[in-house]
């Protein structure tokens, strides 16, 4: 059963219709009537079959102005990385400590990053942090040397993205309270930054639909012409 507010919210948008991503940001935020401020979400439909290696979508979005979300970063360091982790902002950071704690079921924090010296620590917690897609990975600049930029970088707004086996890449993009122009510079560099992570084997149409919502508002096609 959907809400009146949900079905009012409809009423402002024709079943089918795709709008420019301005038009889609004007809609969505005037639809975000919720009590709190709602996160705009994007999530786009790509035509790959993430069952094979050279299909996998996966990559960092450093969005322009920020999601609005308070992002917790914890850190597997030891020594002077540690300190450099510390200095630049890092929730939490440890060693066999923070493996122990996640082992135990403490999971308080959106970002995990590690210097590359500890591996062989954080894959003991694949099965932990794998599923929650938690898990430090070169490729997106979560296992490094250089933490003080991961932190920074995870503060200041950058957002991972990874295709679901549905061939679905989302991220919250931003909040209803951003002014619209912010919202439309966040969603070209999202969507920009998936073209940008095109895998050698995606074989045909590789961005086929991108929508947009609120939390809790009905979703709008975008032009993928962005």
């Amino acid at each position: 059963m959907t809400g009146k507010r949900y079905r009012e919210a409809t009423k402002s948008i024709s079943e089918g219709e795709v709008l420019s991503v301005e038009k889609a940001v004007s809609v969505v935020k005037r639809n975000s009537t919720a009590k709190f401020d709602e996160t705009i979400e994007v999530a786009l439909n790509l035509g790959v079959d993430t069952r094979h290696a050279d299909q996998m979508v996966r990559g960092v979005c450093a969005l322009p102005n920020g999601t609005g979300k308070s992002m917790r970063v914890a850190v597997f360091a030891k020594d002077q990385k540690a300190e450099e982790a510390k200095a630049a902002g890092a929730d939490i950071v440890g060693a066999e400590d923070l493996m122990e704690s996640i082992q135990g079921g403490k999971i308080d924090f959106d970002r995990c990053i590690a210097t590359p010296d500890m591996m062989p620590l954080v894959g003991r917690l694949g099965k932990v942090l794998g599923p929650r897609n938690l898990m430090p990975n070169p490729k997106v600049g979560t296992v490094t040397v250089d933490v003080k930029k991961a932190v920074e970088s995870a503060k200041g707004g950058e957002v991972q993205f990874r295709a679901e086996k549905s061939g679905v890449v989302q991220a919250g993009i931003g909040k209803a309270s951003f002014d619209e122009k912010k919202l439309v510079e966040n969603v070209k560099a999202f969507i920009d930054a998936v073209n940008m992570a095109k895998p050698t084997g995606a074989k045909g149409t590789y961005l086929k639909k991108v929508v947009m919502s609120s939390t809790m508002g009905p979703s709008v096609l975008v032009d993928m012409g962005v």
